[in-house]
């Protein structure tokens, strides 16, 4: 059902500068584009959501903001599970929808002299030629992290090197580094490429050619987390970067999700014991095969520590939900040992005491989020820039493991022992708790975080 509402702006609005904002239509990057919709309204401006209807967001959640939807061409009646993948819907709404963004900015523009600035996810790249044609400057919001950016961006160098082919059984097992690209390694890559490697490279050099043309770039991250990355980043991108992340941490949870979310899993996790119960989601996104979700259910049965497992409905491909797993399965993990629902409040979950680690896809809000609570990973990447998450949080940051042979029963078993009982779990932990401390700092005043807001306002208010 469409709950979209158009306000009509008044002008000037009270003098306040005016930011308009494209999110894409997808839950993680929806969440964090309003996050930071909220921070920057709390700065003083005056906030439009620009939106398709597709997978709208709910206005009635956001009464602070105007909300203006995008006729969707192409789109009616539709849900993602009808676009082959990602890629494919990235690439419709790219050539089927500048005509009415376009038109919705230049009304809006009419309406309210006060605007000032369009802030796109992006993915939206092909919005570029239509802010420079209404002459409205465009910085993009990069909805993961700088090291998966600079891996996009080494997709041409990729290509040259040989590595959009087939990969030899040897390869597809090699620890040797990607060269230029450490800590990537040879294996990663056909994960990351094998859903449509021409279509993805395609994709993400638009994506990249695009960022380059914009006035600056905002980063949900925070530079004591990734600041061995700025020298290259800055290198092949000489504008302005702010990195004003957590988004998630400025204020109270508060919820944008496309799903509904089960409370009750609050009030299971309040029977455990600190660090005790290990919480299990792979996103709005992944799906799984039917014996990937019965050796997930296995190995998390046998490693006898309690877990609170999000089972998204439409994950398990032939499944609607749950009828995939054996006869008496639930009787045996009932009560305390185990708890599964559809969908779960994750900032809430992860912030509860009882947990202790979290079985993760890697996408990056899921791992900032993991981060800020102190919670160590066990990371099972899918696709995309889950690759480098990973990558990053195991053998970098080193507060996770992750699952190297995919989902199978007795590495999950022995994984989630690793992380919640042995010797290397409680070092994992005390680092990452190091991490959520850093977090604290770089948001207060004086902290990187802090400034960088400070300075992408003024930035911003320069126009």
């Amino acid at each position: 059902m469409d709950t979209t509402t158009t306000t009509t702006v008044l002008p000037n609005n009270g003098g306040r500068r005016r930011l308009v904002l494209l999110p894409l239509p997808l839950q993680g990057h929806i969440n964090p584009m309003l996050q930071l919709a909220n921070i920057l309204h709390s700065k003083g401006f005056s906030i439009t959501i620009l939106h398709t209807r597709f997978n709208s967001p709910n206005p009635t959640n956001y009464p602070h903001f105007n909300f203006l939807s995008i006729p969707d061409v192409g789109l009616q009646n539709h849900s993602l599970s009808d676009f082959a993948n990602v890629i494919r819907l990235v690439h419709h709404l790219n050539t089927s929808s500048l005509h009415p963004i376009r038109d919705c900015l230049a009304r809006l523009m009419l309406e309210d002299a006060g605007v000032s600035c369009l802030i796109t996810d992006a993915q939206w790249f092909a919005t570029q030629t239509v802010a420079d044609d209404l002459k409205l400057p465009r910085i993009v919001h990069r909805t993961s992290n700088i090291s998966s950016f600079l891996l996009f961006a080494a997709f041409p160098l990729l290509r040259d090197m040989g590595y959009f082919r087939p990969f030899s059984d040897q390869e597809l097992k090699s620890e040797a580094f990607v060269p230029g690209l450490e800590p990537l390694k040879v294996k990663d890559l056909p994960k990351f490429l094998t859903s449509d490697p021409v279509g993805s490279c395609e994709l993400l050099e638009l994506m990249v050619q695009a960022t380059k043309q914009a006035r600056a770039i905002i980063w949900n991250s925070f530079k004591e987390l990734e600041e061995a990355e700025l020298p290259t980043l800055r290198h092949g991108f000489s504008y302005p970067h702010f990195l004003i992340g957590p988004f998630h941490k400025y204020f109270p949870a508060s919820s944008s999700s496309l799903l509904d979310q089960d409370k009750t899993s609050i009030s299971w996790l309040d029977k455990h014991s600190h660090n005790s119960v290990l919480y299990v989601s792979f996103g709005s996104l992944a799906i799984i095969e039917e014996y990937q979700f019965l050796e997930m259910a296995w190995g998390l049965a046998n490693s006898k520590q309690p877990f609170l497992w999000v089972v998204r409905p439409g994950s398990i491909q032939g499944s609607e939900w749950l009828e995939s797993l054996p006869d008496g399965f639930l009787e045996r993990i009932a009560e305390r040992r185990g708890y599964i629902v559809k969908w779960a409040p994750q900032q809430e979950v992860l912030s509860h005491p009882a947990i202790g680690g979290f079985l993760t896809h890697s996408g990056w809000n899921s791992t900032l989020e993991s981060i800020c609570e102190g919670v160590p990973m066990i990371c099972s990447p899918c696709f995309g820039d889950q690759l480098p998450n990973a990558r990053y949080v195991c053998d970098v940051w080193k507060i996770g493991v992750e699952l190297e042979n995919g989902l199978e029963r007795e590495e999950i078993e022995s994984s989630i022992k690793r992380l919640m009982v042995d010797k290397e779990g409680i070092e994992m932990r005390d680092r990452v708790l190091n991490l959520k401390e850093k977090v604290n700092i770089c948001l207060k005043k004086g902290g990187s975080s802090y400034t960088s807001l400070e300075d992408l306002v003024n930035y911003i208010l320069s126009f």
